[in-house]
């Protein structure tokens, strides 16, 4: 019997709008429980989420059946939602309305696990908007900065 077989691992990267600092201690876990569960009902088994105060990475294998574009929709959505309903300080939240999406080697698969759990450690040394250009040109992205950000 013919199978359609895929292990499509995807490194996807956004901000809260204007990098806001709304990812704190006391929704940090539940917001990357949420974006995983979200994910996961969408068929996109997660590696692992992470992030820190500004931004998220989501590493999960993206299902045949769903587009990139419309499972970042989606974990955006779900998430705002969800996040908005946390308490009065988190009424006003939003992410930004781009990303970024990578293929991932599953040879890379250890290296990224590792470099999502120490976001807190890395951005000591380096912050967001450094870390985001660095992934795009190490990836060989083309950009225009005036349109990154929002």
């Amino acid at each position: 019997m013919p199978q359609s077989l895929a292990n499509t691992l995807v490194h996807i990267v956004f901000s809260t709008k204007f990098r806001q600092e709304f990812i704190d201690k006391n929704i940090e876990a539940a917001l990357f429980n949420h974006i995983g569960g979200t994910c996961k009902s969408l068929r996109c088994n997660t590696i692992i989420v992470g992030g820190y105060r500004n931004h998220v990475h989501i590493f999960c294998r993206l299902n045949r059946s769903i587009t990139q574009a419309g499972l970042v929709k989606e974990i955006k959505v779900s998430s705002s939602k969800w996040i908005k309903t946390q308490g009065e300080k988190y009424q006003n939240f939003r992410w930004q309305v781009g990303y970024a999406i990578f293929s991932v080697s599953p040879s890379k698969v250890h290296s990224l696990k590792k470099y999502i759990k120490e976001q807190e450690q890395h951005h000591l040394q380096m912050n967001f908007e450094k870390e985001y250009i660095n992934a795009l040109e190490d990836h060989g992205i083309a950009y225009d900065e005036k349109y990154v950000w929002d």
